[in-house]
């Protein structure tokens, strides 16, 4: 579901990216609101963009030879609200594609949009309806696998439209295939597999966090605390051990080529955009580690980006002076 850059043409990355920013935007005024009452919710934000990164490691094979992986959009939204989901899922986002090479610069903002905006709202709009109806786990499965459809359809509207509107010479520029190619390839292994493995670790996460902490779950009138960050940590260790399992699947998500993948598929018909536009090398491309195997490498990845996720929540937590006591 990471669009890489030249998918898409430079206006449709420049409307994508003003689409996204209103939503970034006050989600960061509604966090900074909940950090002067709490600064505890720092570390949260650390633990749950690390959740993100850790879930999207795990590439699942679906059908067409192709891979999907889940992004836990509404799992965060549960635990820390919508709004600051948004963000933790959007600094996810930055750092797989400035330092792994996941997801495009450019293409930043289409993926910010449908992954650190429209999935932790779509889902966790789901999910509180139904726990207004006291069917929270009904809420959990169904927020969950409609919130990643969702997105997944939206990264096939996009990628799909590109022939209409970015063209010379009646070939595309950008992604060479139509709605017709990829709306259905987008939401067949997200409805038949990815769906499911989104529902399936949004669960049984917050199931654990139920039953260890239950009154931490995100709530419009509380700002949550960490009580639970220790035990939760004991997830993100099991996850980073279990990472390599990512690599078992082959092949590559569609839609998410490199340039010598496209050609092979199109018998050498690479469109212009895409074989002459924008690179940028990522440190660590596809979380390889110079020097390494590529497991080890896949596993040092995971502990490189927990890091910088537990350093930036200690410097936003620094940032906000002294936790003020709650009644």
């Amino acid at each position: 579901m990471h669009i890489p850059d030249n998918y898409l043409s430079p206006a449709s990355c420049a409307v994508l990216a003003l689409a996204a920013a209103p939503a970034i935007g006050i989600s960061i005024t509604k966090v900074k609101v909940q950090l002067k009452e709490n600064k505890e919710l720092a570390p949260m934000l650390g633990i749950a963009a690390s959740l993100s990164f850790l879930l999207m490691m795990f590439n699942v094979p679906v059908p067409g030879g192709t891979t999907a992986h889940a992004v836990g959009g509404t799992l965060l939204a549960i635990l820390i609200g919508p709004y600051a989901a948004s963000l933790a899922l959007t600094v996810a986002l930055l750092l797989q594609a400035f330092l792994f090479g996941d997801g495009g610069i450019l293409a930043l903002g289409a993926n910010i949009f449908n992954m650190a905006v429209a999935m932790p709202f779509v889902g966790y709009g789901i999910y509180s309806w139904f726990r207004k109806h006291h069917h929270e786990a009904l809420g959990v499965i169904i927020g969950s696998y409609v919130a990643i459809n969702v997105a997944a359809l939206l990264t096939g509207i996009e990628l799909g439209v590109q022939p209409l509107i970015a063209s010379e010479a009646g070939q595309p520029l950008y992604n060479p295939y139509g709605l017709e190619v990829t709306i259905p390839a987008m939401l067949v292994t997200h409805l038949v597999v990815a769906g499911w493995v989104e529902a399936f670790f949004t669960l049984v996460i917050y199931r654990f966090v139920k039953q260890v902490a239950p009154t931490e779950l995100y709530t419009p009138s509380t700002v949550n605390t960490t009580s639970f960050v220790k035990k939760i940590r004991w997830v993100l260790l099991a996850l980073v051990l279990l990472s390599p399992l990512g690599l078992l699947a082959d092949g590559t998500a569609f839609g998410e080529w490199s340039a010598e993948e496209l050609g092979s598929l199109l018998h050498g018909k690479v469109p212009t955009g895409i074989k002459n536009g924008f690179s940028f090398g990522a440190l660590f491309s596809d979380y390889t580690i110079p020097g390494t195997k590529i497991a080890i490498g896949y596993i040092l990845s995971a502990v490189t980006a927990i890091l910088i996720f537990y350093i930036i929540s200690k410097i936003i937590r620094s940032m906000n002076g002294e936790k003020t006591s709650h009644a």
